[in-house]
């Protein structure tokens, strides 16, 4: 490794820093990019700045991006180097001065009820913070986090993996609901189910729970969508298997109306999860912030 002088100043960035840790998460500069939401000829100028900051190559490019005995030592310095940069803006920095993007993935249950104020309580807690909002089913919001991809996933929870680190959130209570002037209040072999996508834990646990209580037969009109749930379920096309409290500005309206039947579907468990790595520090405060605001919201209820 070339040494340098107690005169010489080896000059790098946080910035080159995270595109490197990028780097080797991905196994390569295309999912790091994507991770980073920059393009790879900006990440692949991040990593050679900061071979040339170090005066070493970083990276053996004639092997897939493989780590060269450098890099492999940079690896745990850049690590503390980014967690003390989150420790000093978590102990030492004022909030109104920590300025970076907060890439938040969340269900749509959580976008149609208490996202928005969650993003208030971000921005006035730190003015300078740019968010973006990955809006999707927990499903692929896992498996976008686990790469990178979003810094703070708002999703049904808690998420099993050792890399991840959870914060429970206050749990949505699932209804039954029909259209106002519905005359067919139970599932039905004509009646379809309106519920959540096929790919989610509600929709399997309710598909035993319906051929426990009613039977084979009763087909099921899952989607991705909530808000497009609650409207086919005021144009009657069946009974929806939903959740309460995006429900209410829908009931208010007289759209739908909420019923009994023989059994109520199981609440759904959410989290505010994010990886653990070098800006934990950060992304758990947010997690914190998100519970809070949550708790908050669901007292109205």
């Amino acid at each position: 490794m070339t040494m340098h002088s107690e005169e010489e100043d080896v000059n790098f960035t946080l910035d080159q820093l995270r595109a490197f840790l990028a780097v080797v998460q991905a196994g390569g500069v295309g999912k790091a990019a994507e991770a980073l939401n920059l393009t790879q000829p900006a990440v692949t100028a991040r990593i050679k700045a900061l071979e040339d900051a170090v005066g070493e190559k970083l990276f053996d490019r004639s092997d897939k991006m493989t780590l060269t005995r450098e890099g492999s030592v940079l690896v745990g310095y850049a690590d503390q180097f980014l967690s003390l940069r989150g420790l000093i803006e978590r102990d030492v920095s004022s909030s109104a001065s920590v300025s970076r993007l907060l890439r938040i993935g969340a269900s749509e249950t959580i976008v149609q009820s208490w996202l928005p104020y969650f993003i208030q309580n971000l921005r006035d807690r730190y003015p300078k913070i740019i968010v973006e909002i990955d809006v999707d089913d927990s499903l692929s919001l896992r498996t976008r986090m686990l790469a990178n991809a979003i810094d703070l996933g708002l999703m049904m929870g808690p998420v099993s993996d050792f890399r991840v680190e959870n914060i429970l959130l206050p749990s949505f209570e699932m209804g039954w609901f029909v259209a106002p002037d519905s005359d067919k209040p139970s599932p039905s072999a004509s009646t379809p189910i309106i519920t959540f996508a096929r790919s989610t834990r509600p929709h399997r646990e309710l598909k035993e729970l319906v051929l426990e209580h009613y039977g084979p037969g009763v087909p099921f009109f899952p989607s991705t969508s909530l808000s497009a749930g609650f409207r086919m379920v005021a144009m009657g096309l069946g009974v929806g298997a939903l959740p309460i409290i995006p429900a209410e500005p829908f009931v208010t309206a007289g759209q739908i109306k909420c019923v009994d039947l023989k059994f109520m579907p199981s609440a759904l468990d959410f989290s505010a999860s994010f990886v653990i790595g070098a800006d934990a520090a950060f992304n758990r405060r947010a997690a914190e912030l998100a519970r809070e605001t949550a708790v908050e919201f669901h007292k109205k209820y």
